[in-house]
């Protein structure tokens, strides 16, 4: 293998794809990427057998052939280079050299054989849809998935592909988080997928370009020209989110977005560190904060609302509802209860776009 590439097309890909290696393995050739020259140029791949990742940038190729190399060391030294052609050529199956201007180095790798293949996807029934849908589902739902390993099913989010409608939903039992866009021809599947190769997925698609989306027998992959991102599915059933979603919430509040966030983030300084518990009282014109930390202090605060039904009392972690409103994209939110015990939503509120989302957040104890 020889050819030359410019640094920055050289060091895009190796920052993209290094996400994929492992920091550890006992599998010294996962530690790895693989380089394979193309048609096109250079194609790199990683992989932490659960995750897999490659991309294909530009290259003038002088002699074919691939090797595996150290991603880690390899990084490191393009990061560093001057911004010049690097050229690379394999000295047999397991060393590399890497010269730019008056740089050299030689790295021992790994021979291209050794490197796990990427699982089986079929791709002739592929669903085919605009990246940018992609990362408007992913950014605004995988936020809620739960980081307990107790259970593992939502350590993942569920994406159901209806036949007219595409939708993500997370959730850790104590916030969701549901989107959903139009859709033409779809056929009806679901999937749970870690959101490790979700955020692959959002990062390394270019909004505007169309991705495939093609299926295994335990693995879903996601490609462009020159992308592939491939993922094990977590399996499952997902639980039924939908019973848990209230349906006769009579109470609703309409908040400026803006101005929530604030006191939020005023009351957090109080708040305690293990529930982050914020009192939030409603009535026809104004909503109250209140926070009592035994150990530290208390406050309040008030803003302007919008609320209609008898005035209540309601506790949440304000941590949640600051991470809620992150991604809510109107100025003012909806929120919607019935009792302050029960689940409470958060909608965008007079949101022009043909898209859906909801989030639910369960309200914390109120303790005198």
């Amino acid at each position: 293998m020889r050819l030359t590439i410019s640094r920055e097309k050289l060091q895009e890909a190796l920052v993209a794809v290094s996400a994929a290696v492992p920091a550890k393995t006992t599998l010294p050739v996962l530690g790895n990427l693989l380089l394979e020259t193309t048609d096109r140029g250079l194609r790199i791949s990683g992989t932490d057998l659960d995750i897999s990742v490659s991309m294909e940038v530009a290259a003038d190729v002088e002699v074919a052939g691939g090797i595996t190399v150290p991603a880690r060391k390899l990084s490191e030294i393009v990061r560093e280079l001057p911004p010049s052609p690097v050229k690379l050529a394999a000295m047999g199956e397991q060393r590399i050299v890497v010269e730019c201007g008056k740089s050299k180095f030689k790295l021992l790798g790994l021979p291209k054989d050794d490197f796990p293949a990427f699982p089986s996807v079929d791709f002739k029934s592929a669903w085919r849809l605009r990246s940018g849908e992609l990362q408007q589902l992913i950014s605004h739902t995988s936020f809620a998935v739960s980081t307990e390993e107790s259970r593992p099913i939502l350590n993942g989010v569920l994406w159901e592909v209806r036949e007219d409608a595409l939708r993500m939903v997370a959730t850790n039992g104590h916030r969701l988080a549901k989107m959903e866009l139009p859709f033409e021809g779809g056929s009806k599947a679901e999937f749970i997928i870690p959101p490790k190769a979700l955020d692959q997925v959002r990062k390394l698609f270019p909004t505007d370009e169309e991705v495939e989306v093609g299926r295994g027998e335990n693995h879903i992959a996601f490609r462009s020209p020159f992308v592939s991102v491939y993922t094990r599915l977590i399996e499952g059933p997902y639980p039924p989110y939908e019973s848990v979603i209230p349906r006769d919430n009579d109470r609703v509040a309409i908040i400026e977005k803006a101005e929530l966030i604030s006191a939020l983030k005023r009351m957090a300084v109080v708040a305690s560190d293990q529930t982050h518990r914020v009192k939030l009282s409603f009535n026809t014109a104004l909503l109250k904060f209140s926070v009592q930390t035994p150990d530290l202090g208390e406050g309040q605060d008030e803003i302007p609302v919008k609320y209609t039904g008898d005035p209540m009392d309601i506790g949440f972690n304000g941590l949640y509802l600051l991470e809620v409103l992150r991604y809510m994209p109107t100025e003012e939110i909806r929120l919607t209860f019935k009792h302050p015990e029960r689940a409470t939503t958060m909608e965008p509120e007079a949101w022009k776009e043909s898209a859906k989302y909801l989030c639910l957040v369960m309200p914390l104890r109120l303790v005198d």
